[in-house]
């Protein structure tokens, strides 16, 4: 990839699910959009219309896919679904709440709450695995699709993810910005490396939910 061919993206959380409204830790549980969510991504075809993309792709979780496939409806290219787009596996805290995790697996919540970078949760992915996972998607990506721009539909983890490898900071330390469902952010990729161009645009939302811990 030379300096002059960016790859442009724009990665979108899903819409909001009852979970999400729970803080109840989703993971890979395949937990589908609520009508909040629905209304989120019809609200995203306003936001995307303005914008030509190369590619669309996406998490195939349910929360993504669904999201993806009402938001692009009028954009006239096909979704690709994507599994290195998908959440982070959070091991044997899927499905729980904060208070529940930390009644029933004390010394697994006090790691995921400190951000321990080679711990997996017990049967998960930590979270120097999933960021690798996840950069490796991204970056095949962005060869692919080299002066062109993308739409990308994912989780509250993946953006993590992609926001501090844009803007250098460590993956153990706790999180400074938003992640809000159904938001807009904006990365380039060129060859000096990652660059965050705008993050957490939620002017097209009523409301959004930013209940994502760390």
């Amino acid at each position: 990839m030379t300096a002059t061919r960016i790859t442009r993206f724009c990665l979108v959380r899903h819409g909001e699910t009852d979970w999400n409204g729970e803080k109840r830790i989703q993971g890979q549980i395949d937990i589908d959009l609520n009508a909040a969510g629905e209304g989120q991504a019809r609200a995203l075809r306003s936001a995307l219309a303005g914008h030509s993309f190369g590619a669309i792709y996406s998490s195939d979780l349910l929360r993504a896919l669904n999201t993806a496939r009402i938001a692009t409806a009028e954009l006239g290219l096909a979704v690709s679904p994507a599994p290195t787009l998908r959440e982070r596996h959070f091991g044997v805290l899927q499905g729980t709440t904060p208070h529940e995790a930390s009644r029933q697996y004390p010394e697994v919540h006090r790691h995921h709450q400190a951000r321990t970078p080679d711990y997996d949760n017990l049967t998960g992915e930590s979270l120097v695995a999933f960021a690798s996972r996840v950069m490796a998607g991204l970056e095949a990506m962005a060869a692919r699709h080299a002066g062109t721009s993308v739409l990308a539909f994912t989780h509250g983890g993946v953006l993590d993810v992609a926001y501090r490898a844009a803007t250098g900071r460590a993956l153990h330390l706790p999180r400074d910005f938003g992640l809000p469902n159904a938001a807009l952010n904006w990365l380039e990729r060129d060859a000096t490396g990652w660059r965050l161009v705008s993050w957490a645009d939620c002017r097209h939302l009523a409301r959004a939910l930013d209940e994502v811990s760390g």
